[in-house]
């Protein structure tokens, strides 16, 4: 009963859409804020959107971004906006419970309906191609799409994950120093209960918001993995979440994974003594050398000289290529 209760919310919600003029490069154009209806609480998520002015009748590609680990839908992400606009594609930027620091944050089973959520928003409101429904993060935002991918992998056409955190265990202690836990440990311990091995509830959760558990269900759902090998050294996420998370999807497909010896050689040379012929180019990355880029099916990591970062026209030029059919809701 309660299930179609907020069914009923959903369809009763009002739902304010414009259009606005294609964007010419350089542009940033205007969002407009909407808001969801939780599938599961019912709880009112805003999120920002902009869409040109044929997607209403033309089938149009959409790309769902999520904001980063201390931010909330508010956060500007324009870079990323603007790329979308040029690509003359939707663009979304839900709110999915805003700064990771309380339980329903930080890719609760609520966090993750909200994504969800915005997707329905978008397939009510334009004529969204089913075939191209993009999802890609940054950092907090990254570990989310790592995550939706795992657990959701039937909803989206692709996945471009930047600089993730894709272990919430091991990242928590990572920011842990002396026993004191630093700024990311305290917000996954206000997320999630507490540290790691505080109960066995506790613990459950950590491996349901952990993409590294749920990664090999992605199937055929194209993932890229992207991450800067300063990353861990002068930013917060150790490249390791990275290349854990690409072996994960790996070895579901039979494929090669990326050896103990290479990720200790990226983590702590911050290169590779013996590269393959695939970490070798810059193809999809002008101006960024390439340390290692393997692929398993349609899905890759790419290991590139840089740090805490992410490029968007790099994303969006990969994202473009993929097709693949979604679960309609």
């Amino acid at each position: 009963m309660l299930n179609l209760h907020f069914g009923k919310l959903l369809q009763a919600a009002a739902i304010f859409v414009a259009s606005d003029d294609c964007c010419r490069a350089g542009d940033v154009p205007q969002t407009r804020q909407g808001e969801t209806i939780s599938a599961l609480d019912g709880e009112r998520q805003p999120l920002l959107y902009w869409a040109p002015d044929t997607s209403a009748e033309e089938s149009t590609p959409l790309l769902v971004f999520l904001h980063s680990w201390s931010s909330d839908y508010q956060q500007d992400n324009s870079k990323w906006l603007q790329a979308c606009a040029e690509h003359n594609w939707i663009w979304l930027h839900p709110n999915f419970r805003g700064i990771n620091q309380s339980p329903n944050a930080c890719g609760s089973r609520f966090a993750r309906q909200d994504v969800l959520d915005a997707i329905a928003f978008a397939r009510r409101c334009w004529n969204v191609d089913p075939q191209r429904i993009y999802l890609a993060g940054v950092s907090g935002g990254g570990h989310m799409a790592l995550l939706m991918a795992g657990h959701h992998p039937n909803e989206f056409s692709a996945v471009s994950a930047w600089v993730g955190p894709a272990d919430l265990a091991e990242w928590h202690r990572f920011h842990t120093k002396n026993g004191e836990p630093q700024k990311y440990a305290v917000m996954i311990e206000q997320s999630l209960g507490g540290a790691p091995g505080t109960s066995a509830v506790v613990d459950a959760d950590y491996r349901d918001r952990s993409s590294v558990f749920h990664l090999a269900h992605v199937g055929d759902l194209p993932v890229s993995i992207w991450a800067g090998v300063e990353d861990g050294h002068s930013g917060s996420v150790p490249i390791r979440h990275s290349l854990t998370a690409f072996n994960t999807i790996a070895e579901t497909h039979g494929d090669p994974a990326i050896s103990e010896t290479e990720m200790s050689e990226l983590s702590t040379l911050k290169k590779l003594t013996s590269p393959l012929a695939s970490d070798q180019g810059r193809d999809l990355m002008p101006g960024k050398s390439i340390l290692l880029r393997r692929h398993s099916g349609e899905s890759m990591i790419t290991i590139f000289v840089g740090g805490h970062e992410s490029h968007p026209a790099v994303a969006l030029e990969w994202l473009s290529a993929k097709r693949h059919a979604v679960t309609v809701r």
